[in-house]
């Protein structure tokens, strides 16, 4: 029998991509679903292929139905963070509204989400928290204003919980993909090395939810160069500008 069977996760960003993908398989593996995104239309023919799932449609920037949504889930086995929004920027064309959105999504969401359901958890001593992070969140990369700073904070929130969490009974876990091919990465107009597809990158979040490690990135070798950027010093880096 499969771990996630007769499991309940609450799925955010299920509506496309990656989120869509991990859903199925999740699904496949006999775990009960709540998938949320803003487009009901697409939950609505994830949720009509998929048995024991049920949509509910969220915006992860609106704090009063992130409290609302958490309190109509009930009592979660877990929750997975997959809200993502992405706009190639450079700093030289800073778009405001834009940057501002994406970090909303891809962070302070995720703080909303956990302020709601964290009290449940603790109160219960159980629960399992998967926030799915972004390579490009462990050292600034060129044309990511927003993205990569969001990220980059959702690496520190984690980090954060994990030592917080010890011994609590709950767990929390980091997976940082590389490029996954989606109407997001589209937007990209460079080569993009060891692109995935989201099935393919499903496959790897679903075998970090079986494992006791804290993060799992991916994909190998290209997460272990991201990696060494980390240690390269700043002269290194930015020589030439």
């Amino acid at each position: 029998m499969s771990v996630f069977s007769g499991k309940t996760f609450w799925l955010i960003g299920a509506s496309e991509g990656l989120g869509r993908a991990l859903a199925e398989k999740l699904s496949g593996e006999g775990a009960h679903l709540i998938v949320s995104a803003r487009n009901g239309e697409r939950l609505a023919s994830l949720a009509a292929k998929l048995p024991n799932t049920r949509v509910l449609m969220l915006d992860v920037t609106d704090g009063k139905a992130v409290k609302a949504a958490a309190k109509s889930v009930g009592e979660i086995h877990g929750v997975i963070y997959n809200a993502g929004a992405y706009e190639p920027m450079a700093a030289t064309q800073w778009e405001a509204d834009s940057a501002l959105t994406v970090a909303d999504v891809n962070f302070m969401g995720a703080m909303r989400v956990l302020g709601a359901l964290m009290p449940g958890f603790t109160a219960r001593g159980a629960g399992d928290i998967t926030l799915v992070g972004s390579l490009a969140g462990y050292r600034g990369l060129p044309n990511a204003i927003g993205y990569g700073a969001s990220k980059a904070a959702l690496v520190s929130l984690a980090e954060t919980m994990r030592h917080d969490l010890k011994g609590t009974g709950i767990t929390v876990r980091l997976v940082n993909p590389g490029f996954i091919k989606t109407r997001l990465t589209d937007k990209n107009a460079f080569k993009m090395p060891m692109l995935m597809t989201p099935d393919v990158a499903a496959d790897h979040i679903l075998r970090a939810m079986t494992s006791r490690r804290f993060r799992t990135d991916f994909p190998r070798p290209f997460s272990w160069v991201i990696r060494l950027l980390q240690y390269l010093p700043d002269w290194l880096i930015y020589r030439g500008k």
